[in-house]
């Protein structure tokens, strides 16, 4: 073999070494490509109903006339709140007939002491509705977090650009005073009242 002929092959071994180590593999005939894996989606706050629900389903075994009491958001670190979503929830229902509430939570993700998912808290004595906390049924209320949370912030949108640095928080209650439960938008100790079954302001 001359010199330019082995220069030719040389050259050809090195191209063909360096097209392999550049491109993928392609698949030979007669064998399926191999599948990609899609990378999982980051966890996302959550609006009310949906941590609501997914707590109701674990609660409902409890206690066949479970009644609920209360939804607060709370926070999770290493997640923003926002738009009336969060990425943990706290709720608290009760039975009538047990006389005993019990505490829940949602969490979005694993943080701390907090668990993925819906974690059960043990049952408490209940002594029964009060003027300023009242049970409610699930049906009661129709009107979602973030949809009470918009109809807050654009009552307050003048304060809130004065204080754009002020973080929410939202309860889910009843109380005698209301002709149906309200959603307690907060940022600080400023708060607004929206009725959860019309979406409606309310005064206290």
């Amino acid at each position: 073999m001359d010199k330019y002929l082995l220069r030719t092959v040389a050259a050809a071994a090195a191209a063909l070494a360096l097209a392999a180590c550049s491109s993928a593999p392609q698949p030979t005939a007669g064998t399926a490509p191999a599948p990609t894996t899609a990378a999982a989606k980051p966890a996302e706050p959550v609006s009310g109903k949906t941590a609501f629900y997914a707590i109701y389903k674990q609660a409902r075994p409890w206690a066949t006339d479970l009644v609920a009491l209360s939804l607060s958001s709370g926070e999770l670190p290493g997640f923003n709140n926002q738009d009336g979503k969060a990425a943990l929830w706290a709720a608290v229902f009760a039975s009538p007939s047990l006389h005993q509430a019990r505490h829940f939570t949602y969490a979005i993700a694993d943080a701390g002491a907090v668990q993925k998912g819906v974690t059960a808290g043990v049952a408490e004595a209940w002594s029964g509705a009060t003027k300023e906390a009242m049970p409610f049924q699930n049906s009661a209320f129709t009107v979602d977090s973030d949809a009470a949370y918009k109809t807050a912030a654009d009552k307050a949108a003048d304060w809130l650009k004065a204080h754009p640095d002020k973080k929410f928080s939202l309860t889910l209650a009843s109380a005698a005073r209301f002709p149906a439960p309200v959603w307690v938008v907060m940022w600080g100790d400023s708060r607004l009242y929206v009725n959860a079954a019309s979406g409606e302001l309310v005064t206290k």
